[in-house]
């Protein structure tokens, strides 16, 4: 479950890297993105350190998450503010879903790192309002976009959990 978490915030912060790359940071949205691209950080590193003390090796596809990563927020972002805000709205509808069913599976066996996931989907739910509050449903191809970024999402995740 660590490596998974740590790649996917690993992710995130490569999201929302390219988007800003592309917008720069003197729009709302640029600043928006700023801010959650903190907060992603700030989960990455408590992730980070978790693995190091538990000694869990990162995914062997950390490398491909960086590239593709990026390459996505870039893309959402050259399309247009509103769809960069689509693509965290996708995101984190199924990060939300992936941590719901950590929290279930893992019930009262780790109370630190259930605390920790719980805090983090209550910032990733943030996250999902703010994106629509700033237009995600209004972006052009919406239901094509983010059907597709959620399926990535969840390859993503299957593959983390094996490699």
């Amino acid at each position: 479950m660590l490596r998974v978490n740590q790649a996917g915030e690993y992710g995130a912060t490569r999201i929302y890297a390219g988007q800003l790359a592309v917008l720069g940071r003197s729009s709302t949205a640029a600043h928006q993105i700023a801010r959650m691209a903190a907060q992603e950080q700030r989960h990455l590193d408590r992730f980070d350190k978790m693995m190091a003390e538990r000694r869990v090796r990162p995914t062997a596809l950390q490398p491909l998450w960086s590239v593709a990563g990026f390459a996505l927020g870039a893309a959402t972002a050259l399309i247009s503010e509103r769809a960069a805000m689509a693509c965290t709205e996708a995101v984190e509808t199924e990060i939300d879903k992936h941590y719901s069913e950590q929290l279930a599976a893992l019930g009262e066996e780790d109370p630190e790192f259930a605390a920790d996931i719980r805090d983090f989907q209550a910032e990733e739910l943030e996250h999902r309002e703010t994106a629509r509050e700033h237009g995600a449903q209004e972006a052009i191809a919406y239901p094509l976009l983010t059907t597709a970024i959620r399926a990535g999402c969840r390859l993503a995740i299957e593959l983390s959990k094996r490699i």
